[in-house]
């Protein structure tokens, strides 16, 4: 979240960046209802002085009459405190609930627009694929090889819910040790995270964990959520915590399973493994100093560049228009896989992306580290190594035979044991 002293002292720019992110805020009120927690504060600590103040006089030597007039304006002052902090803590529930509604603020760079149609492509790498033959999608390609069924899952799951099958499995658990194995030698910590977090924990990170809007599954009764991303339990990691400057910054990978409701998601695009209600992903999360974070944010996008490279995947960078910028973010750079199968003649498909969140999500996990004897809020970047449905999309796609097969990529084959699905 935005410091609340900074929505206050510069509430126009905060309006104008709420506009330019399409969403839906108000921080006229925010600032409204911290005003107004301030002025019950102040006078609930008022109340208390003079009640401490009584307390001290009625342990002195007095009449009758005397302290009874203490003991009734003792029972007063209890009553008008007990009004006051239930007051304040209607308050602070309603601030906290407005103040979420805040994006972070954006950088100067980012291009404005409403939708992804808005996106700016900043550059390309590698030639789509080119066929003599007539392309196949993954789905058809996954069905005649036997490697896809969502079928079967649709009657033991529901819909938007798979097996992977054969050498799809070993595919990939291939994916997964590739990337791995990059940021293992890039000297980020390899974690398997949980795939459950609590509310509070989903919140902080900056989704909704509840309600119509929610791409999250929420555990009934449990006060947990599945998780939706490696992002909420690695950005969590160290959460209440002060960092050591010294150790900034610090860099986490994770493997998990995803879980995403993918409400009133659908459409040609939407179709096969490119929106699932489970996948597995290996994140990328940099805890750093706050004149770090441009400097790692660029990292992040080169190692995804460098990953999809190895795997020879025709991509294109793009730069996140203000409109589909998640809240937390500041910055977000998507990866777009060349994928045959989309559309009549092919179409690019998000397979990563690279944000950084500043201060945003540590303010609401309480994330600092000390500078100058003062704690200062860290900066928060996340980052996709590898989103596994998708890129599972790509390889099928980009890489079919014409006799119906499917080259593996040559940095895979040492994890996969062979060099062709058949």
């Amino acid at each position: 979240m935005l410091d609340l002293k900074y929505i206050r002292d510069n509430l126009e720019e905060v309006k104008k960046n709420i506009q330019i992110r399409n969403v839906s805020a108000d921080p006229e009120k925010v600032v409204n209802l911290y005003n107004k927690k301030n002025e019950v504060l102040k006078r609930t600590e008022s109340l208390r002085q003079k009640r401490n103040e009584n307390v001290r006089i009625m342990k002195g030597k007095l009449s009758e009459g005397e302290r009874l007039k203490l003991i009734e304006a003792g029972k007063k002052l209890k009553e008008e405190i007990s009004a006051l902090e239930l007051s304040l803590e209607k308050i602070r529930s309603n601030l906290h609930r407005e103040i979420l509604k805040i994006p972070n603020l954006t950088h100067p760079d980012v291009p404005e627009g409403r939708s992804e149609d808005d996106n700016l492509e900043l550059k390309r790498w590698g030639k789509p694929a080119e066929f003599t033959f007539k392309a196949r999608d993954h789905l058809q390609i996954g069905n005649e090889l036997d490697l896809i069924d969502f079928e079967t899952a649709a009657k033991v799951s529901g819909q938007k819910f798979y097996y992977l099958k054969n050498k799809a499995v070993m595919l990939e658990l291939a994916l997964v040790r590739y990337a791995l194995e990059i940021l293992e030698k890039e000297s980020f910590t390899i974690t398997l995270t949980p795939d459950i977090a609590k509310e509070d924990i989903v919140e902080g990170i900056g989704f909704i964990p509840r309600g119509e809007e929610s791409n999250i599954y929420s555990l009934e009764g449990t006060g947990t959520c599945l998780v939706g991303t490696a992002e909420i339990t690695l950005g969590a990691y160290f959460s209440g915590q002060i960092l050591k400057a010294e150790d900034l910054p610090i860099k986490l990978a994770g493997l998990s399973h995803c879980f995403r409701r993918e409400a009133g998601a659908a459409g040609q695009y939407s179709k096969g493994l490119y929106r699932v209600h489970q996948f597995t992903k290996v994140e990328m999360f940099i805890f750093c100093r706050p004149s770090q974070s441009e400097t790692q944010h660029s990292y992040l996008l080169n190692l995804e560049e460098r990953i999809y490279q190895g795997l020879d995947i025709p991509y294109r960078v793009v730069d996140t228009c203000t409109g589909d910028l998640g809240g937390p973010a500041y910055r977000k750079f998507d990866i777009e896989a060349w994928m045959p199968g989309r559309g009549q003649k092919g179409d690019w498909g998000e397979i990563t992306s690279a944000s950084n969140c500043t201060d945003y999500q540590a303010r609401r996990l309480g994330i600092r580290f000390k500078e100058n004897g003062k704690s200062v809020y860290v900066h928060m970047l996340n980052g996709t190594a590898v989103a596994v449905s998708r890129t599972l999309i790509a390889i099928l796609e980009n890489f079919q035979q014409e006799d119906g097969s499917v080259k593996i990529p040559e940095q895979l084959v040492p994890y996969t044991g062979f060099s062709r699905i058949n």
